[in-house]
């Protein structure tokens, strides 16, 4: 049974932990492998993340 009264961070962390990963692919296999559930979205910046041609593309709303 948690702690109701104790600080937030230790009530979360006392519950079942689920991941969702933004990017970097490499982390789902670590995360599986330590029984913690995960779900991976294959993001990429913008353009790149080259700022300028990110801007451009707005503008043209892409």
């Amino acid at each position: 049974m948690t702690d109701q009264n104790g600080p937030q961070y230790q009530r979360l962390l006392a519950g079942k932990v689920e991941v969702v990963n933004v990017g970097l692919e490499g982390f789902v296999k670590d995360l599986h492998d330590c029984g913690i559930g995960v779900v991976h979205v294959d993001w990429k910046p913008s353009a790149g993340g080259d700022p300028q041609m990110a801007a451009l593309l707005a503008k043209l709303g892409v």
